[in-house]
């Protein structure tokens, strides 16, 4: 079905809204190492189901969705959630911190580019979901833009969220969690049509009815 990108700040709602997916056709990686965010999670992904891998290495993450999207093992997989890029992103910095010039930041762009990029390319049904922390940037007028948090102005420049046909914000707004799903002072964007209101549920497997209505 394609990529999906969905940012936000931390405490957002982003992993909580993968509880409704079917561990039996999901594959979750999980950079940042921290498990999931709802009871119960361990009986439904685990290394024992291999339909949960807890890595923040980039190079194995590519191969992991490589082998999702080849191997005979995990055809029956039909989305696979990686969560979150920043947890890559921080994990290679740190691990790379002694390291000086600009080839540490060349690679590091590198690397998270190219899991975006082969995660274009993956078999058509299969789905793609990415979680990134946002940022909010203002200006000296006080204008207020929302955009995914990168490592490096590398990765500002390529604007992550120009390879995603989708892009989800996650927000909490006195107590309830949604999506916006359309640009309002930020990076959100549908395809035109595809969600009537601003705001939606935060459930992502109503995001994949709606996109594969679509």
């Amino acid at each position: 079905m394609g990529v999906i990108l969905i940012m936000g700040e931390s405490g957002s709602g982003k992993t909580t809204s993968m509880r409704g997916l079917d561990p039996k056709t999901t594959m979750y990686i999980d950079c940042d190492k921290k498990g999931l965010a709802w009871k119960g999670w361990k009986q439904q992904y685990n290394t024992e189901s291999k339909n949960y891998f807890a890595c923040d290495d980039p190079d194995i993450v590519l191969t992991l969705l490589k082998r999702v999207n080849r191997e005979d093992q995990f055809q029956h997989v039909t989305v696979c959630v990686i969560d979150t890029l920043n947890g890559m992103m921080v994990a290679d910095e740190m691990r790379r911190s002694k390291e000086k010039g600009y080839d540490k930041w060349q690679d590091l762009a590198f690397s998270v580019y190219s899991i975006v990029d082969y995660a274009l390319t993956v078999r058509e049904n299969l789905t793609v979901i990415f979680t990134a922390h946002s940022q909010t940037d203002h200006d000296e007028n006080g204008y207020l833009f929302t955009r995914t948090k990168t490592s490096g102005k590398k990765l500002d420049k390529i604007v992550l969220e120009s390879k995603f046909p989708v892009v989800l914000l996650a927000k909490g707004d006195n107590g309830q969690y949604v999506f916006e799903t359309h640009a309002n002072h930020s990076t959100a964007k549908t395809p035109l049509g595809a969600f009537e209101g601003n705001q939606i549920p935060n459930d992502i497997t109503s995001v994949l009815k709606a996109l594969e209505e679509y």
